[in-house]
C-alpha cells in the first residue's frame, strides 16, 4: 500500500494523473462526436446516386481504415498540419475524428444493408415519405444493429488516443510512462495505468447497457 500511495498519491501525482485522464477523456469525446457525424455524412456519399461522391467516399474509407492512426496523426501533426498554428490537442482531435469518421461510415453502411427494406417498400406504400421511412423504420434497426460495433469503436477509439504522446501531448499513457520513470516502478505504474484504461472502457459499456435497460424497460411499460 506504501508502494502505491507513492507512486498515485504523494506529491500530487493524483492531480497529474487526473489531468492526463481529463485530456484522454477530452480527445475520446470530441474525436467521437465529430467523427460520427462526419461517417453518417460519408456514409450519405457513399450509399448516394452520385456516382463521383460514391468514389471519393469509398476512396476516403479505404484509405483511412488501411492507415494506422498513429500515422495519420504523424501526417498531420508533423506534415500537412505542421504551419498552421493549431494546438497539439486540436490536431490529435482532427486525425482521431478523420480515422473514426472511416470506420462509422462502413459500420453505418453496414447496418442500413441489413435492415430490412421489406418494411420500408411497405412503410412507403402506405403514404409514408423517404424521410419519414427511414426515421421510423430504418432508423431504429440500424441503431439496433450498430449499437455493439459502435460501442467497440468507442472503446478502440479511447486506447487509440494512448499515442498522442508522440505529438507531445501529455495523455494519460504519457503520464502514466513519466511517472513509471520517475518512481523507477514501472511494473505497479503500468498496471495501474492498464487498471484506469479498463476502468474507462467498461464504463462506455455500462452506459450501453443502461441504455438497453431503458429501452426494454420502455417497451416493457
Amino acid at each position: 500500500m506504501e508502494k502505491l500511495y507513492q507512486i498515485f498519491i504523494a506529491n500530487d501525482a493524483w492531480i497529474t494523473i487526473g489531468k492526463g485522464i481529463g485530456v484522454t477523456v477530452e480527445i475520446s469525446l470530441v474525436s467521437l462526436l465529430a467523427g460520427t457525424l462526419l461517417g453518417a455524412l460519408i456514409c450519405f456519399f457513399r450509399m448516394g446516386k452520385k456516382r463521383l461522391l460514391r468514389l471519393l467516399a469509398m476512396g476516403y474509407i479505404a484509405l483511412v481504415r488501411g492507415c494506422p492512426v498513429l500515422m495519420l496523426l504523424m501526417l498531420l501533426f508533423y506534415g500537412v498540419l505542421a504551419q498552421s498554428g493549431l494546438s497539439p490537442v486540436v490536431v490529435a482531435i482532427l486525425a482521431f475524428s478523420f480515422h473514426t469518421a472511416a470506420h462509422v461510415a462502413e459500420l453505418l453502411r453496414s447496418a442500413i444493408q441489413a435492415t430490412d427494406h421489406g418494411q420500408v417498400e411497405a412503410a412507403r406504400t402506405l403514404g409514408f415519405s423517404r424521410v419519414q421511412a427511414f426515421r421510423l423504420v430504418t432508423l431504429p434497426q440500424m441503431v439496433q444493429i450498430a449499437r455493439p460495433v459502435y460501442q467497440s469503436t468507442i472503446v478502440n477509439l479511447i486506447q487509440w488516443t494512448s499515442v498522442v504522446g508522440y505529438v507531445t501531448i501529455t495523455d494519460l499513457t504519457r503520464v502514466i510512462y513519466n511517472t513509471a520513470s520517475r518512481t523507477m516502478q514501472p511494473m505497479i505504474t503500468m498496471l495501474g495505468g492498464m487498471a484506469i484504461y479498463i476502468v474507462m472502457s467498461y464504463c462506455v459499456y455500462g452506459v450501453f447497457a443502461w441504455l438497453e435497460w431503458r429501452e426494454r424497460r420502455a417497451v416493457e411499460e
